[in-house]
């Protein structure tokens, strides 16, 4: 039962199970690490233009949806069997051993196959058939395949699908939505939304990439299920959508895809500063920048989750997913926001406690740090290059300790909270000039794993 008054509405019944509010309990704010002063944070979903300046318009009725709806949050980690499983769908023959802070299958040489799974709540995880920058010749005096520079076309979409299939039912997302379209060279990319709770996901998408071969090369995602959590009252979609207009006109500057410059995604540099002359024609509420804005008809409204980060953890939270028609060019994409009530959602700074018998060191929404993993490197005389992949709003920087027989290389990511952010991962790369050439000595991660050679040319600098 939803009751409604003073000044906002709470639950009269709850969870007692697993930390949530028990019988007759108010649920605990939500804090969403997305979210400014106490508003619901919104995500920039991968393909979507950036809201600054651009204001959505409903094409026509908007849905109600529930009256409530339950979080999903992934709870105790992933385990060495269901590391196994996923081993054994990707035709892996290897066991699972103990590896960094996580599980890794094969690669133990920095070559072959290899299956790297955080222990993180979530369990994400990344597959790669090859080393960057090597090949599967078997004694032969021409590459079969050289997956660094790809030739041929791709296979089919039903092709893929069917590679793909196993992998998926391992997963548990038989029931996901496939989305077979993307290509990148020869290659095709099978993306899968899964079902959660009886709701369609976005952002929490498993990502598997076939070649021209139909053989599966690469590949992400959740290992975790999520579990149900605490139940929230949410809106419907039409305030939904005047609450996402309105966190949208605060204005500022952010990494991203998108941009005043058009509503079209840019996704090759950053976003770009809004000029005077304004991103287009169309009509809508001004974004606290500089220029026109542009107004984007929504043509859908679906109840489902979407991807965010809750307290530092990655969860599924109560959303609204907008169909919107873009430009002739662009087509159709998605938009999410949460659709709880905002009377239930903090921010980071005001959700943490305060501590006046220890004085502060800092302002209390300092940036976070933490350690990314090295993919491929290329070296150039004292020149060493470093690719890693991670999230587009994270400032990135690179050291390098030096021996005599290694280089040991540390990738540190620095958040930056507060900001609307897009819920995708991007390659970067960057450069540590050595106190001497390489030569022969060994580049090993902050972790001590080897970290591969990749083919001279294969890394190519993005900004950001």
């Amino acid at each position: 039962m939803l009751v409604v008054g003073g000044g906002g509405a709470y639950l009269a019944t709850g969870h007692a199970a697993d930390g949530r509010a028990g019988a007759g309990a108010t649920p605990p704010p939500l804090v969403l690490d997305g979210s400014a002063g106490g508003g619901s944070g919104g995500e920039i979903a991968p393909g979507e233009p950036d809201p600054y300046g651009v204001t959505y318009v409903a094409a026509g009725k908007l849905p109600d949806g529930p009256g409530s709806a339950p979080v999903y949050v992934p709870r105790g980690g992933v385990g060495k069997d269901r590391v196994a499983r996923l081993a054994a769908a990707l035709g892996m023959d290897g066991t699972p051993v103990a590896d960094a802070g996580g599980w890794r299958v094969g690669g133990a040489d920095g070559s072959g196959p290899t299956l790297r799974v955080n222990r993180d709540a979530a369990g994400s995880w990344t597959y790669s058939r090859w080393a960057p920058g090597t090949d599967n010749c078997r004694k032969v005096t021409v590459c079969a395949q050289d997956p660094a520079d790809p030739a041929g076309d791709p296979v089919s979409a039903a092709a893929a699908r069917r590679t793909a299939a196993p992998v998926l039912k391992a997963l548990g997302e038989d029931d996901a939505k496939i989305d077979a379209g993307r290509v990148l060279g020869a290659r095709r990319v099978v993306d899968a939304d899964p079902v959660v709770g009886g709701l369609p996901t976005y952002g929490w998408t498993t990502g598997l990439i076939v070649d021209e071969h139909g053989v599966l090369v690469g590949g992400h995602g959740m290992l975790a299920t999520p579990a149900e959590g605490d139940t929230y009252p949410v809106l419907d979609a039409r305030r939904t959508l005047a609450l996402m207009n309105a966190a949208h006109t605060g204005g500022g500057h952010r990494m991203g895809i998108g941009g005043c410059a058009t509503p079209v995604p840019l996704k090759d540099r950053l976003e770009q500063p809004c000029s005077g002359s304004g991103s287009g024609s169309g009509s809508g509420s001004g974004s606290g920048t500089a220029g026109k804005s542009d107004a984007l008809p929504v043509r859908k409204a679906v109840f489902g989750l979407a991807a965010q980060s809750v307290a530092g953890r990655q969860a599924l939270v109560p959303s609204w997913l907008f169909e919107v028609r873009g430009p002739a060019e662009r087509g159709t994409f998605t938009v999410t926001y949460p659709a709880v009530d905002p009377a239930f959602v903090k921010s980071p700074s005001s959700a943490r406690p305060s501590a006046p018998s220890a004085p502060s060191t800092g302002p209390s929404s300092a940036p976070r740090r933490h350690d990314v993993r090295a993919d491929g490197y290329t070296a150039d005389g004292r020149e060493l290059t470093v690719s890693f992949s991670g999230g587009v709003c994270t400032a990135y920087s690179a050291s390098a300790k030096e021996s005599a027989g290694r280089v040991t290389v540390s990738v540190t990511g620095r958040d930056r909270p507060g900001r609307v952010c897009v819920a995708m991962a991007r390659q970067y790369v960057r450069t540590v000039r050595l106190d001497a050439p390489l030569g022969a000595r060994e580049v090993t991660g902050a972790d001590g794993a080897p970290v591969p050679r990749t083919k001279p040319g294969a890394l190519r600098p993005q900004a950001g």
